[in-house]
C-alpha cells in the first residue's frame, strides 16, 4: 500500500517518469521511507492496469532510451485520497523480530546476553543522536517539507521508547529477572 500511496501522492502533483519519481522520493521521502526502483517500474504498470494512472507521452534526451511520462487519473485521484484516510483510520499490530529474540535470550549465557543487550543500547544511542543531528541538517533544506520534521520525531519518539525498553530489559537481566 505504501508505494501505491507514495506514486500516487507524487503524481498528484505532476506528471513524471519513473526516473524522476524514484529521485524525488529519495530527496523528499528518502529518510522515512524505501523503495526500490525496481519496485517503482512494477507499481507503475499495475497502477495503469488498474486505471490508476495512464501514460501522459516520452520524454527523450539524446541517444537515451525513450521514457514513459505517468500522470494521475480522476480514478487515481480517489485511490490516493482512500488509502490516505487508510492510513490514518487503521491501526496494524507492530511485530518486532527482537521479541524472538528475547524469547530465547535464555539459551545464552549471562554475559552473553547483557553484552547483546548493552550493544543494542549503544546502537540505539548512537542512531538517535545521528537522527537528531540529520533531523537538524535536513529540516533546513528548502526542498524538505515542514511535516518533515514530525516524521523525524515519530522515529525519534520509537527509537527513545526501544531504548528505555532496552534498558529496562538490562535492568531485569542484571537483577535475575528473566
Amino acid at each position: 500500500m505504501s508505494v501505491k500511496l507514495v506514486l500516487l501522492g507524487m503524481l498528484k502533483h505532476e506528471p513524471m517518469h519513473g526516473y524522476e519519481l524514484k529521485a524525488r522520493i529519495e530527496q523528499e521521502m528518502g529518510d522515512w521511507t524505501s523503495i526500490a526502483f525496481g519496485s517503482i517500474y512494477f507499481a507503475l504498470k499495475k497502477l495503469t492496469e488498474e486505471g490508476f494512472v495512464e501514460q501522459a507521452g516520452h520524454e527523450q534526451h539524446g541517444n537515451r532510451p525513450s521514457r514513459i511520462i505517468y500522470r494521475i487519473t480522476k480514478k487515481g485521484e480517489n485511490e490516493f485520497y482512500n488509502l490516505l484516510v487508510k492510513t490514518w483510520t487503521g491501526h496494524d499490530r507492530q511485530y518486532f523480530p527482537l521479541d524472538i529474540g528475547l524469547y530465547f535470550l535464555n539459551e545464552l549465557d549471562t554475559e552473553k546476553r547483557l553484552e547483546l543487550v548493552r550493544n543494542r543500547i549503544m546502537e540505539a544511542e548512537y542512531v538517535l543522536k545521528n537522527l537528531r543531528l540529520h533531523q537538524s541538517t535536513e529540516m533546513k533544506n528548502p526542498y524538505i517539507p515542514p511535516i518533515a520534521n514530525s516524521i523525524f520525531t515519530h522515529s525519534l519518539y520509537h527509537l527513545e521508547a526501544e531504548r528505555d525498553w532496552l534498558r529496562e530489559v538490562e535492568m531485569n537481566l542484571t537483577e535475575g529477572n528473566y
